[in-house]
């Protein structure tokens, strides 16, 4: 029996390597709604894939990619309990508008497990430039090797974050505008609900500092969206974040959006909630497409 050349040459590499190749990519059939379809995609952990879900319009490309980093807790119990993210709403709202989304499920997270990489820290002590870089850097992995499959654009991604996700993408400010065009983050931060309370936050100047300092050398435009019933990062506090990193330099359009259901912060996770956000979604899209074509 012949084997194709294909297979041939992966044959060939695995026995000269002696190692079995990784398991990145696609990891079954495509499924509606969206042509929802599992991935395997690279963390910082040598062997250690993250579990991811992609979505794709019809056809075949290349399309602008989308990547949406989820929300986190410092709780281990919590953390590995739970669901793999999906955005299923934003997702489609993305998708709707001709991106593929990449929704990747960071280190020590359910399925996808491994060490906690972004781990903050004491409440008292906790280092939030530190545990936003380790964020960004999970995400910028998953981010440039969808960039590499031939049915996506090497150039103009939009990073949506949300929460401790939304926190990373700001430390991602800084990348080149050709690979990231535009950052959009839900009440990005670290440190909300201090001891279960709400409106309370972790070593809260710490994390204004961080802020101040993702700002400086940013050069991706951020929109950054709250509800105004954000328990975890209220509007007040947000606008503080949203002064300091301005002070760094950045560029920022920031906007508080309409009460979303008991608790603001999940808006970008229910239909409602980006029924809410949709039309500065729309506004944050436009500018990165006219940035693309220029």
């Amino acid at each position: 029996m012949r084997l194709p050349k294909a297979l041939l040459a992966l044959l060939v590499l695995v026995i000269f390597s002696g190692q079995t190749p990784l398991p990145y990519g696609p990891q079954g059939a495509e499924a509606e709604p969206n042509r929802e379809q599992q991935w395997l995609v690279p963390t910082p952990l040598p062997d250690h894939p993250a579990r991811a879900v992609l979505y794709r319009p019809p056809g075949d490309g290349p399309f602008h990619l989308a990547v949406i980093a989820h929300a986190t807790t410092q709780n281990v119990l919590r953390r590995a309990q739970m669901p793999q993210p999906e955005y299923r709403a934003l997702a489609a709202f993305l998708v709707a508008r001709g991106l593929a989304v990449l929704v990747p499920e960071r280190l020590g997270h359910g399925g996808t497990g491994g060490t906690y990489v972004e781990d903050q820290g004491g409440c008292d002590e906790a280092d939030y430039a530190r545990s936003g870089r380790a964020t960004a850097g999970q995400i910028l992995l998953a981010l440039q090797f969808m960039q590499k499959q031939p049915f996506i654009r090497l150039e103009g991604a939009v990073l949506i974050g949300h929460s401790a996700g939304g926190w990373g993408a700001l430390a991602l400010a800084n990348e080149s505008p050709k690979t990231i065009s535009a950052i959009i983050a839900f009440a990005p931060g670290r440190g909300g609900h201090a001891n279960d309370f709400e409106n309370r936050y972790c070593a809260p100047h710490t994390l204004i500092a961080a802020a101040e300092t993702f700002g400086k050398a940013a050069a991706v435009p951020v929109t950054w969206l709250v509800a105004a019933n954000d328990t975890y990062f209220s509007p007040k506090f947000s606008k503080k974040l949203v002064d300091a990193f301005r002070a760094g330099g950045a560029k920022v359009d920031f906007r508080v959006l309409p009460a979303s259901g008991g608790e603001g912060h999940w808006l970008p996770e229910s239909e409602g909630g980006v029924k809410l956000a949709a039309s500065e979604l729309d506004r944050a899209l436009k500018a990165q497409m006219a940035a693309t074509t220029r």
